[in-house]
This record gives C-alpha cells, sequence and structure tokens, in this order.
C-alpha cells in the first residue's frame, strides 16, 4: 500500500516540508493501520520542523488524526476493520500522512456523537486542558485564571472549560478581533497585549490580588508578564514556547515574588500510559457531550499545502483550530 506521508530531511522554515508517496508496510504485532480522514494540527509540529524538538532525520510529522481500520495486525484484540478511531500525542510522528501503522495500545475509539473533524481539530488541544487544568493545576470555580494566546486552539478550549467549571477565566490576545473571539470562548475578560498592560490589567480585575495560576504557551514574550501577574504561592504553568524558549528561572526570583511555583509540564508525561491517556481523552469526550465545549474549526489545508498552514500558524495569522484533509 502506498501511503502519502509528509516528511522533513533536514530542519528549517516551511520549505523543508516534503510530501512523498512511501510504501507501508503490513500491520507489526499490536498495531493497526489506518486511513485517515482528518489530521489534527498544532504548534508541536513548528517545533518539530523548526528543529526546537530534535528528532532522527528524516522524519515523519504530526501527533494527531482520526480516521478509519483498514488492518489488523496479529495480536490486536480491541479493534477491528472498519472501527473509527483517533490518537493523539504520539507515541510516533507520522499523523500527516493519508495511511499509517499505529500501536493499539495508544489508539482510542471515536465516540459516535463527533464528526472525525472536530476530533482531530480538539483532542490534543483538549487533552492539554484537560491536563492543565485538572491535574497539573487543579483550577476550581470562583479562581481567577490567566491564560495567554486566548484566541487560539488551545486557548479557546480553556476559556470553555473554565467556564464551565465556574472560574473567572482573564485572556491574553494580540488585537481587537482576537480579544473579541477570546470572550465569545469564555473568557470573562480579556487583555489585548498590543495596547494593554497585561499585570496592572491582572491586578485591576483581581482587586490588587493577582492570580492563583498563568498558563503561558508564549515563552519569552510573555515571562516578565506573566511572573508579575501572580499571586503570592501562585503557579506560573509554562507549556509553550511560540516566541522562543523563556529565560532561566532564578530560585531566588520566585522567593522574593511570593514564593512562587514554576513548571515546564509535557501532555506526553501526563499521558504515559494507556489508562492516563484513555481517562484523559474520556474526560474531553464527556465535555463536548454535555455540550460544555465546542470546536471552531477555523482553518482547513489540502495535505499537499502542508507548508501553507505551517506559515500561517507560526505567522500568527490563524485562530481557533485547524485541520489538514488527507483528500
Amino acid at each position: 500500500m502506498k501511503a502519502k506521508t509528509v516528511r522533513i530531511h533536514s530542519a528549517g522554515g516551511p520549505e523543508v516540508l516534503k510530501v512523498e508517496q512511501l510504501e507501508l508496510p503490513e500491520p507489526a504485532q499490536g498495531e493497526v493501520t489506518i486511513r485517515h480522514t482528518a489530521i489534527g494540527f498544532n504548534f508541536q509540529d513548528i517545533y518539530t520542523r523548526s528543529g526546537m524538538y530534535p528528532v532522527s532525520m528524516p522524519s515523519g510529522l504530526g501527533t494527531e488524526a482520526a480516521g478509519v481500520v483498514e488492518k489488523v495486525g496479529p495480536g490486536v484484540t480491541d479493534f477491528k476493520v472498519g472501527d473509527r478511531v483517533c490518537y493523539a500525542s504520539g507515541p510516533a510522528l507520522g499523523a500527516c500522512a493519508s495511511h499509517r501503522n499505529y500501536p493499539a495500545a495508544r489508539l482510542l475509539h471515536s465516540p459516535e456523537f463527533m464528526k472525525d473533524e472536530d476530533i482531530a481539530a480538539s483532542l490534543l488541544k483538549g487533552m492539554t486542558v484537560e491536563y492543565l487544568m485538572q491535574r497539573c493545576y487543579p483550577v476550581k470555580a470562583g479562581q481567577y485564571v490567566l491564560m495567554h494566546a486566548a484566541a487560539g486552539g488551545v486557548g479557546s478550549l480553556a476559556g470553555q472549560w473554565g467556564r464551565h467549571i465556574g472560574a473567572h477565566m482573564i485572556g491574553v490576545a494580540g488585537g481587537a478581533d482576537k480579544v473579541a473571539l477570546a470572550k465569545a470562548n469564555g473568557y470573562e475578560f480579556c487583555i489585548d497585549r498590543r495596547t494593554e498592560d497585561i499585570p496592572a490589567r491582572v491586578k485591576d480585575i483581581t482587586g490588587g490580588a493577582g492570580v492563583p495560576v498563568v498558563f503561558d504557551s508564549v515563552g519569552k514574550d510573555s515571562f516578565d508578564a506573566s511572573l508579575n501577574s501572580l499571586s503570592p504561592r501562585g503557579y506560573f504553568v509554562s507549556f509553550g514556547t511560540t516566541t522562543g524558549a523563556p529565560p532561566p528561572v532564578v530560585a531566588g526570583t520566585l522567593q522574593k515574588m511570593g514564593s512562587l511555583y514554576f513548571t515546564r509540564p509535557t501532555l506526553v508525561t501526563y499521558t504515559a500510559s494507556t489508562q492516563e491517556l484513555r481517562d484523559s481523552a474520556a474526560a474531553v469526550f464527556e465535555m463536548f457531550k454535555c455540550g460544555a465545549l465546542k470546536v471552531s474549526i477555523n482553518q482547513r489545508y489540502k495535505l499537499d499545502d502542508v507548508a501553507q498552514a505551517h506559515a500561517d500558524l507560526e505567522s500568527g495569522k490563524t485562530t481557533g483550530s485547524s485541520v489538514i484533509l488527507p483528500t
């Protein structure tokens, strides 16, 4: 079987992305062959392509997709040919393809009530929100929460999740359109980083107290604003670096600014076991089922246009979620 696959042979800009036809072997022990119907697109794909996340070359790209099982390898009992399935968070790159082999132990059954595009656009982002807001820092009703990139894919779902549990969600976005989009997705307040002083606005919103937690996927450009927005004993959760890595965190700084906590979590760690993966996905699916979450797919790209997708996401042109369609 031939598989149309996106690969990189060296790190670099969108120009290093190559769409190639590769021979797909039969599924090995514990694997299934999946025909993808929709492919998720996330900023970690940019990190991999650019070399920020080093990988062996040549390499595939992508960690999230939905599709249909076409073949079942030896030892697989949980899935059969024709099953609708989905996956996120690896373990191996290669989702950006028409077909692939994938370990059944990391595979999920797709819920009947969700379309494949919606699953591919939201599963990894939704699981990111789940681990951040339920396990890394369990957000409670009535708490103020600061979320950077509030108009993006993770940010949009975080706003809805926080609203559902009764938190006071404060978003940060760039420009009036993205501020309005964030407010439409659950944020009680949204700060325009282009025109407003983030810590000053946070202090104004919270009556001078600051927030107990900041979720920061921006990195270098937002580091100081995040630190200065926290209340004493607050949590700085750095889970992305879209503007580059934040500066080293000096222990004395955390002490002097109010006994702060700093953590750099990843979804891979929080879904390391099959049970953790399934529990996280189940929590996300339940939020969609009850109507607490809705995904906005604002960009769709063909597999052949993957370089344009990377350029758009990296330059900040996108909002909400994007999907790549293999046909």
